[in-house]
């Protein structure tokens, strides 16, 4: 009994959303959390940018800027209904399109959740960046948005005006979202990478081998970094969708995983000699975020920091993993958001408080994970394949040398970089 409920607590969040919002402080509550999860758009902008070229920084963060509104308007009107509708067969919900409420409760909800769409869209835009037209990365980011994402959350959260998903009736724990919100997006990344190719110069082209293409800001990026951790704290303490005591808890385990992330990123490098770079030590960072946001409210926190040590190590290899395939991800999202979140569902069911190494939970975990990439990855390469051979979805070479700010644009990020000097120089 004590094991069912904590799968029901940690797994299907739904009953607990919907009793949620009982004292304005909920409300509150809820509100700050989606303005801190809202705040992790800032910290991805300036991340993807400061890891792309100067001669894209104006194109990445207008990617960011507008899958946030685009996928805001399009899960408002569309995908809310499809996640968390009346969801009686178990694979999507069948109500509240356009939806107008008749509590307020209801409204500070779609709130929330507007702001976790808007992070599983954008996880795309960095891994494709520096080569992919605009527009057709704004369809591609409306898809995931209003239906690839929100489809794939019915099946673990939905529920909230009846019924419940089939993965949360197998007691499916995913607290926070390591595989809705970030796996799914990291699969859709993925797609979208294969769908769109390589940035110029990113491989060889006799021997295949990788070359590196620094980002033009490294300050940018670790700012960045920080950004998100902040708004991690909203993003998974706020799941509780209530101001009670375990708030402490999550945002502890939260806090102690991006750490490990750090550290293990750290340990492997220096035991395999190799440079200990900052993008590594961020990302590391990242991926232990990603990690424990399945796991963080109902592991111990001794387990917290192994599930971001792990995760941290995992980062290196699957970053080599994806040059060994030829397959271009500009700021290591996959890895990130992907791998590290397979790890950290995995380990919500392996670090289960009360029900630590229960095989059974370990398969319904592992279940989930490979239903997530059996959904999001073909749905997405079909979408983006469309796209392409529609509408165009790779920039051409002439304007990937020149810059997508310039294309795709008119305007420079950085445009005194390409003003002539005031003076000329005196002849010597």
């Amino acid at each position: 009994m004590k094991r069912l409920a904590l799968i029901c607590l940690a797994g299907v969040p739904s009953a607990a959303w919907a009793a949620g919002g009982e004292q304005p402080v909920d409300t509150l509550w809820l509100v700050v959390a989606a303005a801190l999860v809202f705040f992790m758009q800032a910290g991805f902008a300036l991340l993807e940018s400061g890891m792309s070229r100067s001669k894209n920084a104006v194109n990445v963060v207008m990617k960011n800027y507008m899958d946030v509104c685009l996928g805001s308007m399009v899960y408002w009107a569309l995908g809310f209904g499809l996640m968390f509708g009346a969801n009686h067969s178990g694979w999507f919900g069948t109500s509240h399109w356009l939806p107008q409420f008749s509590d307020q409760w209801s409204y500070t909800f779609l709130l929330f959740q507007m702001m976790f769409a808007a992070t599983a869209t954008t996880i795309a835009s960095g891994a494709m960046a520096e080569r992919t037209r605009y527009a057709g990365y704004l369809v591609g980011a409306m898809l995931i948005t209003g239906f690839i994402y929100p489809v794939f959350g019915s099946w673990v959260w939905g529920g909230f005006f009846g019924g419940k998903g089939w993965l949360a009736e197998l007691g499916f724990v995913d607290f926070a979202g390591s595989t809705v919100v970030h796996s799914v997006g990291a699969w859709c990344a993925l797609a979208g990478i294969i769908v769109v190719g390589p940035r110029l110069g990113r491989f060889d082209p006799r021997t295949g081998r990788p070359r590196q293409i620094p980002g033009h800001n490294l300050n940018s990026v670790a700012l960045g970094g920080f950004v998100l951790w902040l708004g991690w704290f909203g993003f998974n303490a706020g799941s509780t969708l209530q101001a009670d005591g375990s708030l402490g808890k999550i945002a502890l385990n939260t806090h102690l995983a991006a750490c490990a992330g750090a550290v293990g990123t750290f340990l492997w490098q220096t035991l395999r000699r190799r440079p200990v770079l900052l993008t590594h030590t961020i990302n590391g960072s990242l991926a232990g975020l990603v990690s424990i946001t399945a796991g963080c409210a109902t592991m111990a926190p001794v387990y917290a920091v192994v599930t971001g040590l792990v995760a941290g190590i995992i980062l290196i290899p699957g970053s080599t993993l994806l040059e060994l395939l030829q397959l271009d991800d500009a700021v290591g999202a996959i890895p990130v958001h992907g791998f590290a979140g397979i790890w950290g569902t995995l380990a919500a069911g392996l670090f289960l408080e009360g029900n630590l190494f229960d095989p059974h939970q370990l398969g319904v975990q592992a279940l989930g994970c490979v239903s997530a990439f059996l959904w999001a990855f073909p749905c997405a390469l079909l979408g983006y394949w469309l796209l392409d051979k529609v509408w165009g979805l790779r920039a051409s070479h002439l304007d990937q040398q020149r810059g997508l700010d310039y294309s795709e644009h008119a305007e420079r990020g950085y445009p005194e970089f390409d003003q002539p000097p005031l003076h000329k120089p005196l002849a010597s």
